[in-house]
């Protein structure tokens, strides 16, 4: 790998990732600041991110797209509950229609980001991996960074350590890394998980001509899966009375609230939530089924998120026999199969390991802040945007109980355009939250999933009270954004402030009063 000797190019604002988080963020940021120069890095060699890596048999949106699209590009498909290749689309289409697909860098890794107080400025390493090109490494001076790179690893997935595993005479995929036209026509199947992943391919793959013989969903422990309509009709018939973009924006308001006050309710009366979901599954599935050894989890209905099926399609694939789910532990993988811990062996000729994720933050970036390493386990979030000791860095985390994931996409963008707007009108080229010494902290995320719990101190923490607290809906987030974007919790300086120990010494004078409107 070449490593260039060129000065460093300098750019204003840079994205990295050009997944649904950076193509929106960039959407946003070039709107507000058209004279600047901003540049979106991806690693990957397309658009969409999750979009794009994910091929599996059936891979879909686990939200609905009127509040997972942007608010300003209304989604058009009827179909509420969208295939992959449709979201990754209309991401294309986004790019194009607001002109940031010529900002985006292909085959752009960042492999560490370093900043100095002195220049206020990070200085980013990139490597340059084009496809048929000797790689290189080249240096970007930015003041601002925005990650929008998602939270888990794109080259590695989890699965966990499995007896045997080398005696199976079948295939063994990761969803993650799906084979280009893999070919499971008239096979068994096992796909191993109970996660959004497993509830997907399931009805997919047992589903058209080349639908396997058979799919066990072998579960270690059950999950609430519920239904939702593909197409969602208010939604259609509010498109056709108000039109494109006023139904769509009527179709957000209702969904944001719908999702917020179920949510609600379910984690407010959560034996009446678990009543529900079994009432709701009994009914979905075929008389005498057993529904409280499958689907009946040991932990409150949202404590996790909830599964969805797109018309009851995991339902039906296990009332018409296609599918079956088997709630036991592994023993062992057979050369034919898999040995449960009951003692009984299910045959398969393909084995899925839809075990789940490893998170990590910024695509595991090294940073350091004037020469010393930051350990992203010991920041805290500020207002769930920018980490305490970061500077000039703000991120992308959307939501992951009450509402869509993109929503809070949107208010981050808005945030961080009015922050930077902040700094110019004052002179400023730095800021940095400051968490108090001592304060209290809770995990960053407030469920307990096993990919949460596995990373969970690798992850930014989160504070007990506002701003450093992770709120959970999209309410919550648009009336805290809506006070003063400067507060005691943010330290500005400037290239004038004067310097101890190579840190930046606060600004003195009183902020400005912006507003995020």
């Amino acid at each position: 790998m070449t490593v260039t000797s060129a000065p460093p190019e300098s750019v204003d604002i840079v994205i990295i990732g050009a997944g649904v988080s950076g193509v929106g963020s960039a959407c946003y940021l070039r709107d507000a600041f058209p004279g600047k120069k901003i540049v979106v890095l991806e690693g990957r060699g397309r658009i969409g991110g999750t979009w794009d890596l994910f091929r599996y048999p059936g891979v879909r949106s686990d939200s609905e797209l009127h509040t997972y699209g942007y608010q300003f590009k209304p989604w058009s498909h009827e179909h509420a509950i969208a295939d992959g290749h449709l979201i990754r689309e209309y991401l294309e289409e986004t790019a194009a229609e607001n002109h940031i697909d010529g900002l985006i860098r292909y085959h752009h890794q960042v492999v560490s980001a370093d900043w100095s107080s002195t220049e206020g400025a990070w200085t980013l390493q990139v490597r340059v991996a084009v496809p048929g090109q000797k790689a290189k490494t080249l240096a970007i001076k930015t003041n601002w960074v925005y990650g929008a790179t998602g939270y888990y690893r794109y080259e590695e997935g989890f699965t966990p350590q499995f007896e045997g595993r080398e005696d199976f005479a079948g295939d063994v995929l990761h969803p993650q890394f799906w084979p280009e036209n893999y070919d499971y026509a008239g096979k068994k199947v096992i796909v191993i998980g109970s996660g959004a992943t497993a509830i997907t391919m399931v009805p997919a793959m047992t589903t058209g001509p080349g639908a396997a013989e058979h799919v066990t969903m072998l579960q270690r422990t059950p999950t609430y899966v519920m239904t939702l309509p593909r197409v969602d009709k208010v939604a259609k018939f509010l498109y056709q009375i108000l039109g494109l973009e006023r139904g769509y924006a009527v179709t957000r308001l209702k969904n944001v609230w719908r999702d917020f006050f179920f949510v609600g309710y379910m984690l407010k009366f959560p034996d009446s939530g678990r009543k529900l979901m079994r009432s709701l599954t009994r009914k979905a599935l075929p008389d005498g089924y057993a529904v409280d050894t499958h689907f009946n989890p040991p932990y409150k209905p949202w404590e996790q998120r909830l599964c969805m099926t797109p018309d009851g399609d995991f339902f039906e694939a296990i009332t018409d026999g296609r599918a079956s789910v088997v709630t036991d532990k592994i023993d062992r993988f057979t050369k034919t199969g898999i040995r449960l811990a009951s003692g009984e062996e299910i045959a398969a000729d393909v084995i899925v390991t839809a075990t789940g994720l490893n998170m990590r933050m910024f695509g595991g970036i090294p940073q350091t802040v004037d020469g010393e390493k930051l350990a992203i386990g010991d920041s805290v979030t500020y207002r769930g945007m920018l980490l305490s000791g970061l500077p000039n860095w703000s991120f992308a985390f959307g939501y992951t109980k009450y509402s869509s994931w993109t929503l809070k996409v949107g208010l981050t963008a808005q945030y961080v355009i009015q922050l930077i707007r902040h700094m110019e009108a004052h002179g400023y080229n730095q800021v940095v939250p400051v968490a108090e010494p001592g304060m209290a902290t809770e995990p960053l995320l407030d469920l307990n999933a096993g990919y949460v719990t596995r990373t969970a101190d690798t992850l930014p923490k989160q504070g007990t009270e506002l701003p450093w607290r992770m709120l959970t809906s999209y309410q919550a987030d648009k009336r805290l954004l809506k006070s003063d974007v400067a507060d005691d919790h943010l330290q500005f300086s400037s290239g004038s402030d004067r310097r101890r120990n190579g840190r930046a010494v606060a600004a003195t004078g009183s902020a400005s009063r912006v507003q995020v409107r």
